[in-house]
């Protein structure tokens, strides 16, 4: 039997904790229905992720927008206007403004960059949330309780890279939803309409020792191309290559703290 949405969205606002008695959060909601989810998430963790564009074509970003959307059930709505999306792509000017020069290369001016959520430091979103929908984890992790979200889209206005989604719609009345040959993850809970809807670094499937989908989808074809790993620990992965590349990342003037790095 899989989770329902309701025990879900409980379950990710409390993942963070280290569990009682030895027990995560997941053994608790759901007792043996994830088995995976029995290590708890180490303490002291700080989620981050590298994004090296160097090793990425057309066909990788595709494949890795195509494993976050199937994965998190993301309604295709059919209109741009109202498009729900965890993970997407943009112009380098509009991805790093004020950071582009008259000498660039064409290609960085064209490329395609991969966005989402940036999941700050210094969260913006967080602190205009007046329902606490919005909340950040102690692993870093910026998210987000879909039942306490009472549409106000405070959160969008405040979030300066446009990480955010609203449902206009109900978004199982997608056209990809209606479809019955698109497949639906029936791990991962459906939306509603008037919620706001993020990505969520893959949460659910840190929890079970797993790496986000997108980064899975990405080293499946070049393992460098995208590093996920904990900052806090100088010996992860990502702090290595963080090491041997020069990053930058979206507007870090603001103070906001991105902890998504890029390698141009």
């Amino acid at each position: 039997m899989g989770l329902n949405r309701r025990d879900f969205l409980r379950i990710a606002g409390l993942s963070a904790l280290a569990g009682l008695g030895g027990k995560t959060a997941f053994e608790i909601l759901a007792p043996g229905e994830l088995e995976a989810s029995e290590v708890p998430l180490p303490k002291g963790v700080k989620w981050g992720m590298l994004i090296n564009m160097h090793k990425f074509d057309d066909a990788l970003t595709k494949k890795c927008i195509e494993a976050c959307h199937k994965y998190h059930n993301v309604p295709n709505i059919g209109n741009p206007k109202e498009e729900v999306k965890w993970i997407w792509t943009d112009s380098f000017h509009h991805t790093f403004p004020g950071q582009e020069n008259e000498y660039q290369s064409e290609d960085i001016e064209e490329m395609p960059f991969l966005l989402l959520c940036n999941h700050c430091t210094n969260p913006p979103c967080v602190r205009v949330c007046p329902t606490k929908a919005t909340f950040k984890r102690e692993d870093g992790i910026v998210a987000m309780d879909m039942h306490r979200c009472i549409g106000c889209r405070y959160c969008m206005a405040a979030c300066p890279y446009g990480s955010r989604s609203f449902n206009w719609g109900d978004p199982r009345l997608a056209p990809e939803a209606l479809n019955p040959e698109f497949p639906q993850n029936p791990d991962y809970p459906t939306r509603s309409k008037g919620v706001v809807e993020k990505c969520n670094f893959c949460a659910e499937r840190l929890a079970k020792g797993e790496q986000p989908a997108c980064v899975e989808a990405a080293r499946e074809e070049n393992e460098e191309a995208m590093i996920f790993g904990d900052l806090g620990d100088p010996d992860s992965e990502i702090r290595k290559a963080l090491r041997e590349h020069y990053t930058i990342r979206r507007k870090p003037e603001l103070g906001t703290g991105p902890n998504v790095f890029y390698v141009i």
